[in-house]
């Protein structure tokens, strides 16, 4: 597997009916191949929406802080 798409953390979500049909009607839509697939598109649309950058290449996480912006300039919850 190429090092880009491994996955190290699992996260369970729990949806109503209607949001899971929301879901499978985008997954149809977009010819996504799986449900992680749909729903990592959507956190990416949605991150994207609200200004948040994914993090480049050696980004630490030492770089994001709660109290204080990151080496990075990214915007934390001090700065809002």
């Amino acid at each position: 597997m190429p090092a880009q798409l491994a996955r190290g953390e699992r996260l369970q979500i729990m949806l109503s009916p209607e949001e899971l049909s929301a879901l499978d009607d985008f997954r149809f839509k977009h010819r996504m191949p799986s449900r992680a697939a749909a729903i990592r598109d959507l956190l990416k649309y949605g991150l994207a929406a609200v200004g948040v950058e994914p993090a480049g290449p050696g980004t630490k996480s030492s770089d994001f802080g709660v109290l204080k912006s990151g080496s990075n300039g990214r915007r934390t919850r001090t700065d809002r």
